[in-house]
């Protein structure tokens, strides 16, 4: 898919919205001096164009009982396509798993991993992860605290 061309005002609309996801589109298009019927088309045409992936609320992990967090790099056995597939399928259903990147180097992919507790990564990573019949080898490391959190992507400069 072609990568659509973005102005200045389409870059100015999509930091206003990483900031404030739930910004009205009246205070959107007053903030980036556009009408808000023009403001309102140019916010649609980049859902329509894929730019804007979809919206969500951003949820503090320890408020809702997930006081542990991880990152988890696997190595599987094999790379044909019904392992890899197979892998991907289990890391999509399974809820601990918040985030999975393929990578390069050594390790094949990166988990990031939100759990309640010890006990609770515990049981994931010895009853599921390592479980699967593809899976080689993982390593783990814990969040101590977050430096600074996703907060949406770089823009370009106009």
């Amino acid at each position: 898919m072609a990568r659509p061309e973005l102005d200045r005002i389409d870059l100015l609309l999509l930091a206003e919205l990483q900031r404030d996801g739930r910004l009205p589109n009246a205070d959107l298009a007053e903030r980036v001096h556009l009408s808000p019927s023009a403001c309102l088309r140019r916010v649609q045409r980049l859902e329509r164009d894929g730019v804007i992936a979809g919206y969500r609320a951003e949820l503090e992990p320890e408020r809702i009982g997930l006081g542990l967090q991880a990152f988890v790099r696997v190595q599987l056995r094999q790379h044909d396509r019904e392992t890899v597939d197979a892998f991907a399928a289990f890391v999509t259903a399974w809820d601990e798993v918040v985030a999975c990147h393929a990578l390069t180097g050594d390790m094949d992919y990166l988990l990031q991993i939100a759990v309640r507790d010890l006990e609770h990564f515990s049981r994931f990573l010895l009853d599921r992860l390592l479980g699967q019949a593809g899976v080689a080898d993982v390593n783990s490391s814990f969040v101590l605290r977050t430096v600074k959190p996703m907060r949406g992507m770089p823009l370009p400069q106009p």
